[in-house]
């Protein structure tokens, strides 16, 4: 390990401060471009020491657990609390410029929607049962260390509100010292808990578990490595008025806020649309808003999810007709041939992207296409393909939903 002082020339990809070193970047967590910073630094990663020169961009971290000196994050959960709101999001709409540039793509990009704290509804928790205590909280950056939370001006009211609930349901469950996770769901019915990395439970404690949970307000399910373990009350979402009730651990967008912003700029390009394929559909965000509109083929490869979809289509009045396939999208994509029936397509991969589906997206004649991405680097190489067969950015709009950290979402319309 060495000391020494270095000026932060940009921003990295991460949200990391990156200064020019004499053998190469040198990667400065928690520092801001301009800032001249000493640091102890080990290979090419830096660790504030002190700012010698603050830029006009840092402010005072709103969470307590953010790091006790206001400098170097501690808690692991958000990594942008030292920058100030115009120039974060201008951060994250220049992260989303910058991957369309990287693949040759020359087109407006809209401002950021931003994210506001309290709104996550979805967060992941890691948790560790001790001789003392159960630490609920987020492991710090780079290590398995989990900062215990008192409060996280991210999350909900709702999930704030029953973090003791969750702290005694984590200890009701951990069956050693070893860490494990915990994904909470704020729905409309209560507080959804996915359990993962506990090791077999015995009986009598799981049954013990299981009254702990019924002891609770508040808490509608707590499955364990996927399977349920006590389910109070059915949870429920709500996507554009119909209910739907998601399986245990499944995918929801983070934040409420997002999710409509994204079917907003989704159903406005879709139009009139008669027929519509809704690709990597997860448990009917996009196929449930879009039937309203016309009639909908939800293709999705995980079956949970698909059959939730399918049950919230056919107890809803008012859809048009919605039909649901169980498919791999990235070992069988939808052919050129299978496509040749949609006026729409709409598609949300996970962060890999749908490289496949749009080398045959590209060939067809579907009119409109809105594509959703967590990855705008994977989503400027799809869009890439899509315009080489012919395709027309209409839009692209980046959504904050990650508030204080560099993750991004990008909805992006074409047409042909």
């Amino acid at each position: 390990m060495s000391t020494e002082t270095v000026t932060i020339q940009k921003l990295g990809g991460q949200g990391d401060g990156i200064a020019d070193g004499a053998d190469g970047p040198i990667y400065v967590p928690f520092s801001l471009p301009g800032e001249s910073v000493a640091i102890a630094r080990v290979k090419n990663h830096g660790t504030i020491m002190s700012i010698a020169k603050p830029s006009a961009d840092r402010q005072e971290p709103p969470c307590r657990h953010f790091g006790p000196d206001g400098i170097n994050g501690t808690c692991g959960g958000c990594t942008l609390q030292h920058m100030a709101d115009q120039p974060y999001r201008t951060f994250k709409r220049q992260l989303v410029i910058d991957a369309l540039k990287s693949k040759g793509i020359s087109t407006g990009v809209g401002e950021l929607v931003p994210a506001h704290p309290g709104e996550r509804r979805r967060v992941v928790f890691a948790a560790r049962k001790t001789e003392k205590d159960m630490l609920i909280g987020f492991n710090q950056a780079e290590s398995h260390h989990i900062v215990a939370i008192e409060e996280c001006p991210i999350s909900s009211a709702a999930i704030l509100a029953r973090l003791p609930a969750i702290k005694a349901i984590g200890a009701a469950l951990a069956t050693s010292a070893e860490a494990f996770r915990i994904s909470v769901l704020e729905t409309l019915s209560g507080l959804d808990l996915a359990v993962d990395g506990i090791k077999k439970m015995p009986d009598p404690q799981r049954r013990k578990a299981i009254e702990t949970v019924l002891g609770l307000r508040g808490i509608a399910r707590v499955s364990l490595n996927g399977e349920i373990l006590v389910e109070p009350s059915k949870p429920i979402v709500d996507f554009g008025g119909v209910q739907v009730s998601p399986p245990a651990g499944s995918f929801t967008q983070a934040t409420k806020p997002a999710e409509e912003t994204m079917a907003e700029l989704v159903l406005a390009h879709v139009g009139k649309a008669r027929r519509i394929a809704d690709l990597f559909a997860g448990a009917g965000t996009f196929s449930l808003r879009l039937a309203r509109i016309g009639r909908v083929h939800a293709v999705e490869g995980e079956e949970k999810a698909l059959a939730a979809l399918d049950q919230a289509a056919r107890k809803t009045q008012g859809l048009k007709p919605v039909s649901v396939e169980k498919r791999d999208l990235f070992r069988r994509p939808l052919m050129t041939s299978e496509l040749k029936v949609y006026d729409a397509v709409v598609f949300d991969p996970p962060r890999a992207g749908a490289e496949f589906q749009c080398r045959e997206l590209a060939r067809s004649t579907v009119k409109k296409i809105a594509a959703v991405s967590c990855n705008p680097l994977t989503l400027a190489r799809d869009l890439s393909i899509l315009i080489e067969g012919g395709y027309r950015i209409t839009g692209v709009t980046p959504i904050d939903q990650f508030l204080w950290t560099s993750h991004v979402e990008v909805v992006a319309t074409l047409e042909k």
